[in-house]
């Protein structure tokens, strides 16, 4: 798996997991504070709606993603 600050953004949900974990590590190792990642959504209905409960999953993730990166470079 690329380093957690790699500028890519996860493909798939597994492997937003495993970064979230690998940030959340970095983040103990180093005594810095995150607040916990985003919950999954347990409401999806399946049906490919526009504004899907995933999107915005996804949406949240992203951010979460970019809030721990500053809060590990000390910002």
């Amino acid at each position: 798996m690329p380093a957690p600050d790699d500028l890519s953004l996860p493909a798939s949900r597994e492997d937003w997991h495993r970064q979230f974990s690998a940030l959340q590590q970095r983040a103990l190792d180093a005594a810095v504070a995150l607040r916990p990642p985003p919950p999954e959504p347990a409401s999806c209905c399946g049906r490919g709606c526009n504004g899907c409960v995933w999107e915005g999953f996804y949406s949240a993730a992203a951010c979460w993603r970019e809030e721990a990166l500053l809060h590990l470079q000390g910002m």
